[in-house]
């Protein structure tokens, strides 16, 4: 049985911006996938980020709603795990040198550690490490 992966569908002003924000995280275009109006985004085998035109995005949309000003409104928060707090820290500085912003402030929880950005588009994204002992612990209590 095939995994389950799972496809984001962002909306953006900029598709050649916003290919390239994503490919400065380290990510690659499946230009399969891509054309003049989307761009697939390979996070990893079972993770893919669909960038679409605003216009392309709003063919897939219910008739009427309107799209989400993600720079003035949260829509979705997108959250990776990350293998260590250092390559939290690696995905946020790189995001944040590639023309992000910050979306809120590090967290440090001792067994969880977590960073965030915004996309040149505005979109929340969300990166942290959780130390395995404290996933396998709670675990064990239940």
């Amino acid at each position: 049985m095939a995994p389950q992966m799972i496809f984001v569908n962002l909306p953006v002003k900029d598709l050649g911006a916003g290919k390239a924000f994503y490919e400065k995280l380290g990510w690659t275009i499946n230009p399969q996938f891509s054309d003049e109006s989307s761009a697939c985004v390979v996070v990893s085998d079972t993770i893919f980020v669909m960038l679409l035109t605003e216009e392309k995005f709003r063919s897939f949309t219910a008739p009427g709603k309107d799209l989400t000003d993600a720079t003035k409104s949260t829509e979705v928060l997108i959250t990776l795990s990350a293998e260590s707090r250092e390559k939290a820290d690696e995905l946020a500085d790189r995001a944040l040198a590639a023309g992000g912003s910050p979306a809120k402030e590090p967290m440090d929880m001792g067994f969880m550690y977590g960073r965030s950005f915004a996309d040149p588009d505005g979109h929340h994204w969300e990166v942290f490490w959780m130390d395995p002992a404290a996933v396998q612990g709670d675990a064990a209590q239940g």
